[in-house]
């Protein structure tokens, strides 16, 4: 053994000593003059971590709906309702406490209505982010909320800013969450859902700075506003709009959405990511 390498065992050794002390109630160490002090107190408690912080991401993108979550009622592999239940099985033991959907980048190019009404009769469409595939839009609106009862989990729904109008957005809500007789509303129930679901999370556009629109931070902190302005609580609903955050440390984008649209926002949405070296 070479002995920068017993150097490093011996304050490796050293730290878990004086770790292991420092863990003992009451146990306090105290430094020289000058130097730190750690003082342990083992009766304080620790803060709750928001449940949240583990929910899962849900895009149209590869095998992660079709063939993932959706093989369609017809098919060979066990399901509910068109559902994957060994899916469904490994996402209940990993407790999912919130799913986010269609996207994404998918998100902003996603219109809910081609995602209602008759399967056979619903558009297909081409993916364009996502390798131009066909997008059939077997999986909507009806089929996501039906993962997320099976699951028990909270469903956070992904909207259209990047090619969407507010009137698009606010539709999707009063479909939705709407307990009146509305147009919307019995459309939703002609589809299959008497009561509105209740809905919390709702993401107001997605990575706006890229595959979003490619906006500034001001001109997205603008169409925010715009887009929260027609988005309203109908019934027992009680709407948490998260912002469109900025994309690695990006701390610019930040500070001018904040300034600029901090005041109407529950939440926003931060995106890292992280690429291993090959």
């Amino acid at each position: 053994m070479s002995t920068s390498t017993q150097r490093r065992n011996f304050w490796a050794i050293l730290f878990i000593v004086v770790l292991a002390l420092a863990l003992i109630p009451g146990t306090q160490l105290f430094a020289a003059e000058g130097e730190a002090t750690l003082v342990v107190d083992a009766q304080k408690e620790l803060e709750t971590i928001n449940k949240n912080i583990y929910g899962h991401f849900a895009e149209h993108l590869g095998y992660c709906i079709y063939k993932g979550f959706w093989v369609g009622e017809d098919s060979d592999i066990p399901n509910t309702r068109g559902i994957r239940n060994d899916v469904v099985d490994a996402l209940k033991r990993a407790q999912v406490p919130v799913l986010r959907w269609p996207g994404g980048c998918f998100a902003d190019t996603y219109h809910w209505k081609d995602g209602i009404g008759p399967r056979d009769e619903r558009p297909t469409r081409v993916n364009m982010f996502w390798g131009n595939v066909l997008e059939t839009n077997a999986f909507g609106t009806h089929e996501f909320m039906d993962l997320c009862e099976q699951l028990n989990t909270e469903p956070y729904m992904a909207g259209n800013v990047g090619s969407g109008s507010p009137q698009e957005m606010n539709e999707w809500v009063e479909y939705m969450t709407y307990p009146g007789e509305s147009t919307l509303a019995n459309m939703r129930r002609a589809n299959g859902q008497d009561d509105p679901w209740n809905i919390t999370y709702w993401g107001v556009g997605n990575e706006n700075w890229g595959c979003g629109g490619e906006m500034t931070a001001g001109y997205y902190a603008d169409l925010y506003k715009r887009f929260a302005t027609y988005l309203r609580d109908y019934g027992e609903s009680n709407l948490y709009l998260i912002a469109g955050g900025p994309g690695g440390r990006d701390a610019d984008w930040l500070e001018v959405l904040m300034r600029e649209a901090g005041n109407e926002m529950d939440g926003i949405s931060m995106h890292y990511y992280t690429v291993p070296n090959t």
